[in-house]
């Protein structure tokens, strides 16, 4: 296996340690190891990259303890410091962060299988997304820096923290996503339990130090182990505000019904989607296969703003089946170092399996597949194959693969897709194809009805991060993008005082002695 020095897997990470109250603490427990499905030996076998703790409930209520305290019932240094404090330590982490890329974007590429560009813009997205964040929360409290007047009373609203987040990131994105949720909720001043990814986990690893150092002791806590034996008791608990999540509604549901206060409990979740493509027969097919394959097949469909169903008019479906098809043998697989590679090894070992059963349950219920290299298997990976016709009664229409298999419908009345989109269980995103306006305007104005966000003439994607990330059902709860996340992790608060001059001078002595970091109107540069 030639593999390029940079890349090579030269020593195992064996992260003993893990961050709870501000220390590293040794971990000579149960370990866990990891394996990469790509393999470093001329013939197979997955690679081991290391070890993690298995850690149990009593190390998960000690990071739960540490997140309390550092809190301390809203007295705690973090959620009280100057909002340019904590924009400093923000500042102090992302520094230190991004002195760790190539080992970042190394593990990226192993741990999930994620090509060398994808985990560098991954990488770089993130660090982005961080600066992003500090530049929106410094507006938000410059437009928050004064007093208004209503009725004989003057209020002076701010946004305040929620209090302790309970923060789990998924595998696709377990850098990105994860931060997306973890970024927001710190610098609004909350304190975190923070549990990486079942895959994508060693990656944190380098990062550790960053985060002990560039924080108070307690704000951030970060744990290792089984999401049922650690999440669990940290809800059963009734100790966490927020549970921040992206990954699956069955999770999310699970997890929530734990809490024995549901009721308090604020949700942020970014959950499972069946995004699906309407190509209408006057569209630019060129331009339609273009943004389906890579819809369909980025990251080989392991996204939840993957294209996870394509509806073609019937007038167009053949074409458009059989250039896709073609268009789709022809993406490179390969190692994710290699050059021009779009296809990379699936991480989760039991996925060319799953991707089978439902390739197998199409083919008994009338489908065909159109590609040649439809459903090719080898150790690590099954070839996408693009599947036609495919009916409700399929197991690929009814579940979100979440992997390499194109299911293609046709449709005669545009109410068939649309009736199946309402019907369905998810509302994320859908991509149109067309250009007739009389056609477009009538659809568009239903579909932004039954979903977040309607991606004209193009595949459905999350970015840029400075727009609303959110969904409909069962796909989200709350809306993530850098503005939204800060309004999410927090809440509207306010010191409201009768507009008298008693009231007014003590205002004013508490304004100019500095004394509150609340009641300030000091404008952030």
């Amino acid at each position: 296996m030639n593999i390029p020095e940079q890349y090579q897997i030269k020593s195992l990470i064996h992260q003993n340690s893990y961050l709870v109250n501000g220390e590293l603490k040794a971990w000579s427990g149960e370990s866990s190891e990891v394996y990469s499905t790509i393999s470093s030996t001329e013939n197979y076998a997955p690679t081991l990259l290391g070890t993690i703790p298995t850690l149990g409930e009593k190390e998960a209520l000690e990071a739960m303890d540490a997140a309390v305290n550092a809190y301390n019932k809203g007295q705690g240094l973090w959620p009280t410091m100057k909002v340019k404090d904590r924009i400093a330590c923000m500042e102090t982490f992302v520094a230190e962060m991004k002195t760790k890329r190539d080992e970042v974007v190394k593990l990226l590429m192993w741990e999930i299988g994620k090509t060398l560009p994808d985990s560098e813009k991954e990488f770089d997205r993130t660090v982005d997304y961080i600066y992003d964040t500090i530049e929106e929360y410094k507006q938000l409290d410059r437009d928050n820096a004064k007093f208004e007047e209503n009725d004989g009373v003057y209020a002076h609203i701010r946004r305040g923290p929620l209090g302790v987040v309970l923060c789990l990131g998924p595998y696709n994105y377990p850098l990105n996503e994860t931060f997306a949720l973890l970024i927001p909720a710190l610098i609004m001043g909350n304190t975190t339990i923070f549990k990486p990814a079942k895959l994508g986990v060693l990656l944190i690893s380098p990062l550790l130090e960053a985060f002990q150092s560039s924080f108070p002791k307690g704000v951030v806590n970060i744990i290792y182990g089984r999401g049922r034996t650690v999440a669990t008791p940290i809800m059963q608990s009734g100790k966490v505000d927020v549970l921040a999540l992206i990954g699956n509604s069955k999770s999310a549901n699970a997890l929530q019904n734990e809490h024995p206060k549901s009721n308090r409990l604020r949700l942020v979740l970014g959950l499972e989607a069946k995004n699906p493509a309407i190509v209408l027969k006057d569209a630019d097919l060129d331009l339609a296969i273009d943004e389906c394959i890579t819809g369909s097949t980025s990251f080989n469909g392991q996204r939840c703003t993957a294209l996870k169903i394509v509806y073609v008019h019937e007038a167009i479906v053949d074409e458009f089946n059989k250039r896709f098809s073609e268009r789709v043998d022809a993406l490179k697989f390969g190692n994710p170092w290699e050059a021009e590679v779009k296809l990379t090894p699936l991480p989760e070992p039991d996925k060319p399996q799953y991707i089978q059963e439902l390739i197998d349950d199409a083919l008994a219920k009338g489908a065909k597949i159109l590609n040649e290299k439809g459903g090719e298997t080898t150790e690590n990976y099954i070839f996408p194959a693009v599947l036609y016709p495919v009916n409700k009664e399929m197991r690929v229409f009814q579940e979100e693969q979440f992997g390499p298999v194109i299911p293609v419908l046709s449709f005669k009345d545009i109410d068939e897709p649309l009736d199946d989109m309402a019907e369905s269980n998810y509302g994320q995103q859908v991509s149109l194809f067309g250009s007739d306006i009389k056609t477009l305007a009538p659809l568009i104005d239903t579909l932004v009805n039954l979903v977040c966000r309607v991606n004209l003439n193009s595949s459905c994607q999350r970015g840029p991060d400075v727009y609303p990330f959110t969904g409909r059902k069962d796909s989200a709860v709350a809306t993530l993008s850098v503005h939204d996340a800060l309004r999410s992790f927090s809440i509207r608060t306010f010191v409201a005082s009768k507009n008298n001059d008693y009231n007014n001078a003590i205002l004013k002595n508490l304004l100019d002695s500095k004394a509150s970091n609340f009641v300030s109107t000091d404008y952030i540069l």
